[in-house]
């Protein structure tokens, strides 16, 4: 067996290496998935706002999955994604309140392709977790560019990120970067396939555009306001033209590199579309799908889904019309890829490589459910649709069939409440495996090796009212909530909160802390004008909770948005 050191080199990792490498002749991987586009956000698919001709390329040259589905929102698709299972499996149902943590008992797709050879690089938006075991650098990724949280200027997110020049976390360590957040992260992507592309890579490469804020430069905006849009309109519209421009890119450096023909490239999008959230003069463009962002009807959760692998004869512009989904695409890739995924918890997708092969193959249909919670336990019957065919049990009192309702404009389960109970004893029996991390946490661990301090943000309270955003964190609101966490050793720990970030510079504004943890509760007086206010104590190993109160000379309350947690060397 034969390691090298861990080291970061400018973006590219030198990493570990267990494996023989990978024979020659394996395809690349290049994932790519927008946040909040939604199905109609793409002129290929009919939309008479925005033009996005490299996707429109992509399309013509693709197999296209018509009927894929996600979860509504970002955290749950990317979790399942990753792993091939339903989200809720995954103990990731949420977006915050430290909800959208990966269990550490998950396998991810980078873990399968990095111990068949592969190597792995992940670029832009993970959400599921930024602290140990959590972050995708512990995941199987050999080198991680990513922003923190759910989005640039969250609270996780290093201090006053705009998408401009920001700076972003290489494997843990904030790196400075420059341009727009789009550009950066093709840029870093590019970067690292050029290195490794004597090898067979996996690249991961997930823009936060177009999620909110709306930010880009007006060059990509201001024809949309010319045209009479609101400015946040324009603004999400020039975030996609900006985007499909980055795809244009990728395909250049693809064929520059000679790495078009054995390369697989997917695209597709995370839920669907946040545009609607802004309205425009006029019909929303929505290729005939009810629902958007956060939605369990099928503007939700339908997406772009297409393939292409020239040399693999995957492509031509054909379409599958069979119902898949997020968790098909870890057994799809590592079919493709000639490995296997050998360990772990059960598997809920399947391998699509059949249609993507064939379009005459033999194909059983399946039963699939879609699932929205984001709240802090999940409760059975809350916001789910069963897919079966053309049939949507949406709830237990809504049944379309998207035959010959494709609007689901019309409620038929009146007419067919057979199929609307076989449908329903689906969902609970799917419930019955899936919802097995109920009741169940996955905490931040401190203490640990691998990060020593570990900065914990609000945006991961188990609680009801979460300062999940910087600009939230500005408004000092008196909200508080606890930490789940997991003292990985036990000693001497240093731990200091914040109102603000350390690179915030930001006085406290308050007069007495209190920190509780591991059976201790500490007090101390805020000196005036302190950015941190510091605590050293014993802690045993172990799972707890860590909650913190910032009190105010008028005696109000509220936790410190920010702490670090310290194992102090002896």
């Amino acid at each position: 067996m034969c390691f090298v050191t861990l080291s970061i080199k400018g973006g590219a990792v030198d990493r570990p290496r267990s494996f023989a490498e990978a024979p020659e002749g394996r395809p690349n991987v290049i994932l790519v998935m927008t946040d909040d586009q939604g199905y109609g956000d793409l002129s290929c698919h009919g939309n008479p706002d925005v033009e996005t001709p490299n996707l429109d390329r992509l399309y013509s040259e693709s197999v296209r999955f018509t009927d894929f589905h996600v979860d509504p929102t970002c955290a749950p698709t990317r979790a399942a994604l990753i792993t091939g299972r339903y989200s809720l499996s995954t103990a990731v149902w949420h977006t915050i309140a430290g909800r959208s943590f990966l269990h550490p008992e998950e396998v991810t797709l980078a873990d399968v392709l990095k111990d068949s050879g592969y190597s792995t690089g992940m670029f832009g938006k993970w959400h599921l977790g930024d602290n140990y075991p959590c972050r995708p650098h512990d995941r199987g990724f050999d080198t991680a560019l990513y922003h923190g949280g759910g989005g640039v200027g969250q609270t996780p997110d290093l201090w006053g990120n705009d998408y401009f020049d920001d700076r972003y976390f290489l494997n843990g360590v904030p790196k400075q970067t420059k341009g727009y957040c789009t550009d950066v992260w093709f840029d870093e992507a590019m970067g690292y396939m050029k290195s490794e592309r004597d090898e067979p890579f996996f690249c991961y490469l997930l823009p936060n555009a177009p999620h909110g804020p709306f930010y880009v430069d007006e060059k990509y905006s201001q024809p949309f306001v010319e045209k009479g849009f609101s400015q946040n309109r324009a603004n999400f519209y020039g975030m996609l033209v900006n985007f499909d421009e980055n795809m244009g890119r990728l395909e250049q450096f693809l064929e520059e590199q000679g790495l078009r023909e054995n390369t697989i490239v997917i695209f597709m999008t995370d839920n669907g579309t946040a545009g609607p959230w802004y309205p425009k003069e006029g019909e929303d463009f929505s290729a005939g799908l009810r629902g958007i962002k956060g939605s369990i009807y099928e503007g939700g959760h339908r997406v772009p889904f297409f393939v292409r692998w020239p040399e693999g004869g995957i492509g031509g512009g054909r379409d599958v019309a069979h119902a898949a989904a997020h968790i098909d695409v870890l057994p799809t890739l590592a079919e493709l890829c000639g490995t296997e995924r050998k360990a772990g918890p059960k598997l809920h997708g399947r391998s699509l490589v059949p249609l993507l092969k064939d379009a005459g193959a033999d194909w059983e249909e399946r039963t699939l459910v879609v699932n929205n919670q984001r709240i802090a336990e999940p409760q059975k019957y809350k916001d789910f649709v069963v897919i079966d065919g053309t049939w949507r049990l949406v709830g237990k009192e809504e049944l379309y069939d998207l035959s010959s309702d494709r609007g689901q404009e019309n409620n038929v389960i009146g007419v067919h409440p057979e199929k609307a109970q076989e449908l329903l004893a689906t969902y609970e029996a799917w419930w019955d495996q899936s919802a097995t991390r109920n009741g169940t946490f996955v905490p931040i661990t401190v203490g640990a090796d691998e990060e020593n301090p570990a900065f914990l943000s609000a945006h991961d309270w188990h609680a009801e009212k979460i300062p999940w955003h910087q600009e939230v964190v500005v408004e000092a609101p008196l909200f508080n909530g606890p930490w789940e966490i997991n003292v990985a050793e036990a000693g001497m720990y240093r731990i200091t909160l914040m109102e603000r970030p350390e690179e915030a510079a930001y006085a406290i504004a308050a007069t007495k802390a209190i920190l509780q943890v591991g059976g201790q509760t500490l007090e101390t007086e805020i000196p005036s004008g302190s950015n941190s206010i510091g605590f050293e104590l014993e802690l045993e190993a172990g799972a707890g909770q860590l909650v913190t109160t910032f009190v105010s000379e008028n005696g109000d309350e509220r936790g410190a948005y920010y702490v670090s947690v310290f194992r102090v060397e002896e």
